[in-house]
């Protein structure tokens, strides 16, 4: 018996049929899974690039922020800004939700923050603290869409490998099982019938001698 056959199959014409049926839809499977695989990988890559522009955006815009604190505070004093931005801390919330990428949850955030009016008076301040906090808002709503990617990222590459390992187990494994065993009990039932057809042959030469 051939290593690739599988275990508790009989040469028997039933059990024939019942692994050709599991080979039919073992390639059904396969077929799906290596198009779920192949789709997954595209909205990976989609991704992947959405990511690479928002990292690059994030960047810009904290730089953007930076620069303008350090003016500000250049301006005004580090004390006087500190002040002011203690004075002006608003809290900000964070809803979680998620969405459904072929079968695959990864999370939607949506940021609400306070209004964009300056939390503070305009007597004590200069224009580049007005254009650092409007900076720093603006580079923090990207900041959540960049862990939005990010995470997105790590749940499609965790279900492409999840499938990769079911395409290959289908393609290495089980189907070539499958195709064995077939041969398998298709050759033993041909050695069967020859020996059935031999079997008779001896008997009707017999009979035929001693009629």
């Amino acid at each position: 018996m051939p290593s690739q056959v599988m275990e508790g199959v009989k040469p028997t014409r039933m059990d024939l049929l019942q692994v050709r049926k599991r080979k039919n839809l073992a390639v059904k499977g396969h077929k799906l899974l290596s198009e779920k695989r192949d789709a997954l990988v595209s909205h990976f890559f989609e991704i992947i690039s959405q990511r690479r522009e928002k990292r690059e955006k994030m960047e810009q815009q904290l730089q953007r922020a930076f620069q303008a604190f350090i003016q500000a505070e250049m301006i005004m004093g580090e004390q006087q800004v500190r002040d002011v931005s203690e004075y002006g801390q608003k809290s900000c919330e964070l809803n979680i939700d998620s969405t459904s990428i072929m079968g695959v949850r990864v999370p939607k955030i949506n940021l609400h923050m306070a209004s964009m009016d300056l939390p503070y008076t305009m007597i004590g301040t200069v224009g580049k603290l007005d254009e650092a906090v409007k900076y720093f808002k603006e580079a923090l709503e990207t900041i959540v869409s960049v862990a939005e990617i990010e995470t997105s990222v790590e749940q499609l590459g965790k279900e492409i490998e999840k499938t990769k390992r079911r395409v290959n187990a289908l393609e290495h494994i089980f189907l070539p099982k499958l195709e064995d065993t077939i041969i398998y009990i298709e050759r033993q039932l041909e050695e069967r019938e020859r020996e059935d057809f031999f079997r008779r042959k001896r008997m009707k030469a017999l009979m035929e001698e001693h009629a």
